[in-house]
């Protein structure tokens, strides 16, 4: 495997973002053919939500490129001191794979009880315990987490209400509702929760039901900027229930299932 590294100086990444990225993958699109995979890295100050949504809104990049996944390293034997920072809950927001590293520096209890912690506050995302970083690169590449035929992959344990844990500021929440939605109340519900709580909305997925569509609707989301479109037909022998999924900070659950069980058909 041959590793081309470019260096951008004086570039924060998650404060001039989109201009300065779009230009910069631009540029490295002209050597298309050198590389397989693009590989941002961010400090670990940087808030994910600008990089990810420049995938989203600009039409260029997204005939070109297909975003994989977000990729986030915690420090086991740290993350502990900084674990209220609205840096460190981001980052493990947004992530779709995390490397709980240092392992070999902690006991196997304070590891189980960081992952506890961190499928509290992000439940759909995957840990691998590393020391030195250590891993395949199969595990990283090739994620496929925006994948909307994928967006519908959550644990159906986390379904059960009582697999929510809402110890922390930032946490999952799953919405599940069995009877249909009616489209114009869905549109209206879901465009004044993004107006009012976007900023505190990370990320968001999920499959719906929609009175007289034959297919699934599936969709994803950061904060304001979702993506979306009928699946594939409801298989005959499946149940046709919406499944909402959302990671954020100082979301109302209760205020969530009223508004959701507001738009049944």
């Amino acid at each position: 495997m041959q590793i081309h590294e470019s260096c951008y100086q004086n570039c924060c990444i998650c404060c001039t973002v989109r201009g300065d990225l779009i230009r910069i993958i631009g540029n490295l699109m002209r050597r298309r053919d050198k590389f397989d995979h693009l590989v941002i890295e961010t400090t670990g100050l940087a808030d994910p939500a600008p990089v990810i949504q420049t995938f989203f809104v600009d039409e260029d990049i997204q005939s070109q490129l297909n975003l994989d996944a977000v990729v986030t390293v915690v420090d086991a034997k740290h993350v502990e001191r900084h674990w209220d920072s609205d840096e460190v809950q981001e980052q493990i927001a947004f992530a779709d794979v995390i490397l709980l590293n240092k392992t070999d520096l902690v006991t196997a209890e304070v590891l189980d009880a960081l992952e506890q912690k961190i499928r509290g506050m992000n439940s759909m995302v995957k840990i691998y315990r590393t020391q030195h970083s250590e891993l395949d690169m199969d595990a990283v590449l090739g994620v496929r987490a925006f994948d909307l035929d994928r967006a519908l992959e959550i644990d159906p344990e986390f379904l059960n209400e009582d697999a929510h844990e809402h110890d922390e500021s930032v946490y999952s929440t799953a919405l599940v509702e069995d009877k249909p939605l009616d489209e114009e109340k869905l549109n209206t519900w879901m465009t004044t929760l993004l107006e009012t709580k976007g900023p505190d909305i990370f990320r968001m997925k999920g499959i719906l039901n929609i009175d007289g569509m034959n297919e699934r609707f599936v969709f994803q989301g950061v904060h304001m900027i979702f993506d979306g479109r009928p699946d594939r037909p409801w298989q005959t022998d499946e149940s046709r229930r919406s499944e909402l999924v959302f990671i954020g900070r100082n979301l109302d659950e209760m205020e969530l299932k009223k508004g959701f069980q507001s738009c049944l058909a």
